[in-house]
């Protein structure tokens, strides 16, 4: 079977193969490049919505719970360890907006953040995209790390349904990013290229998140509360604002309302 063939493997691979199996799925969703020359803004706002519930999902029952677990089992003030990680995960993503210039979706090269730039429209939206899929790297790669601890209730299989559930909403933030950049004038074959490489920092980052927590093991509770907020900050910073700013506002809740319950499933029946 599958699991007994993963569990062979050494928990950084295993994080390695979870970040790969996310940048297939992205590189998938930015293949509709291919099939499409434009998306409707009340479905890229359902898309963002249901992203958004995904990582609001995988950030409590993934991500955060497991934290408060461990910091009990360890003896801890159940409370701490999850609060300073959560915090910290938030200024991380905030730090990173000031020194990596970056365009959210649906704006344009004048509204750019972070550091002035003569890059591309095209360049700032792919960094503001691989810029949010550095949590769901380290997510995944700190989900292998404390499976492989066997701390509470943490499993392969509940890594793997994590990994499978923040691939699932990168699908359609690959063709988030594809089809308006063919919109922009960008060619077929270029567009699934910046769409499918947004998602490439994901296996990096996972294999950051396995080896930190395997060689510092009482780092655990604050790696999982530190990847819980650095997700929270992209949804509420970016992804809610996006998908709630041009109509559709009851389409893009419903969207975030699936997506959540969507990687709830996920983590309950598989973790």
């Amino acid at each position: 079977m599958f699991i007994d063939w993963l569990s062979g493997f050494n928990p950084t691979m295993q994080a390695l193969f979870g970040g790969l199996v996310t940048w297939g799925l992205t590189a998938l969703g930015a293949a509709t490049v291919f099939f499409f020359t434009k998306i409707e803004k009340h479905t890229l706002n359902m898309m963002l919505g249901f992203a958004a519930g995904v990582m609001i999902a995988a950030s409590f029952w993934s991500l955060l719970a497991p934290s408060i677990e461990f910091s009990e089992q360890n003896g801890q003030i159940p409370w701490l360890a999850p609060a300073v990680g959560f915090l910290l995960g938030g200024v991380f993503i905030r730090l990173l907006d000031f020194v990596v210039p970056h365009l959210h979706l649906g704006n344009e090269s004048e509204d750019a953040e972070g550091p002035p730039t003569k890059f591309k429209k095209s360049t700032l939206l792919f960094l503001a995209i691989t810029l949010h899929n550095i949590p769901e790297g380290l997510a995944i790669g700190v989900a292998f790390g404390a499976a492989s601890l066997g701390l509470g209730d943490a499993t392969l299989v509940g890594a793997i349904g994590l990994a499978i559930g923040i691939g699932i909403q990168n699908m359609p933030e690959g063709a988030a990013l594809s089809i308006p950049l063919r919109g922009e004038g960008m060619s077929r074959l270029k567009s699934f290229h910046y769409g499918q490489l947004s998602a490439i920092v994901e296996p990096i980052a996972a294999v950051i998140g396995a080896a930190a927590v395997l060689m510092v093991q009482p780092l655990l509770p604050y790696a999982l509360a530190f990847a819980a907020g650095a997700m929270i900050f992209v949804v509420v910073e970016e992804l809610i604002p996006e998908s709630q700013s041009s109509g559709s506002t009851d389409l893009a809740t419903l969207g975030l309302m699936l997506g959540f319950v969507v990687m709830m499933i996920l983590d309950v029946s598989l973790g």
